[in-house]
């Protein structure tokens, strides 16, 4: 299968994915790689108004990939997907320059209804695997969010986003990396565990102290 690759989508794939061995095995087999590229010729066909071959291209890659981007959907320069498989990104999606999604990434709608219903993402954003960014909302730019992780509600620029529902655990004045590190995602239930920890902890000394009087 002969495919038309963009550049600039290679080079991100290239630069994101330490397990690719080589441009030609990334072209070849990187479904990622394949994915985007399947989707930049849909959404031209889509644009030209011919929408048969268009969704005909995005059924090819669903098939081969496991990934479902629709031709509709709108996306900037250098977009990546690790593994692909288990992406959905909607008709009404924006997204911009130099975003990065790992395996099983929804970019959904919450309605039924016609014109926007899917998700704005500015530049410089990652969403983790499993993560899910539903309705007519916008992400910010140099947004991170954490694998599982529910969005429902407009996220600003320079944030971390984890839970369900998503939450900011932080924001500005913290250099927000593109590249996702699971293990360095904060952990707001371990927060909360040591904080009642610390309570109960509190408590025990009063309750002492109190025995003694």
């Amino acid at each position: 299968m002969t495919l038309k690759v963009d550049p600039d989508d290679l080079a991100a794939a290239m630069e994101k994915d330490p397990a690719i061995i080589d441009e030609n095995d990334a072209l070849k087999y990187h479904p990622g790689l394949m994915a985007v590229s399947m989707y930049r010729e849909s959404h031209e066909l889509w644009l030209k108004g011919e929408k048969e071959k268009a969704r005909e291209i995005n059924l090819k890659a669903h098939q081969l990939t496991g990934c479902d981007i629709h031709p509709g959907a709108t996306i900037g320069k250098r977009f990546f997907i690790d593994h692909a498989t288990g992406v959905v990104i909607g008709e009404t999606t924006e997204i911009g320059d130099d975003v990065m999604l790992y395996q099983g990434v929804t970019l959904g709608g919450v309605s039924t209804n016609k014109g926007k219903r899917h998700p704005t993402l500015g530049n410089h954003i990652v969403v983790g695997c499993n993560a899910s960014v539903l309705g007519a909302i916008t992400i910010g730019d140099n947004v991170r969010i954490g694998a599982g992780s529910v969005v429902l509600r407009d996220i600003p620029s320079d944030c971390t986003v984890v839970g369900v529902p998503g939450r900011i655990v932080k924001h500005k004045g913290v250099k927000v990396q593109c590249e996702l590190e699971h293990n360095d995602l904060p952990d707001p239930e371990e927060d909360e565990i040591v904080m009642l920890k610390r309570e109960i902890e509190e408590l025990r000394k009063e309750i002492q102290e109190l025995k003694k009087a």
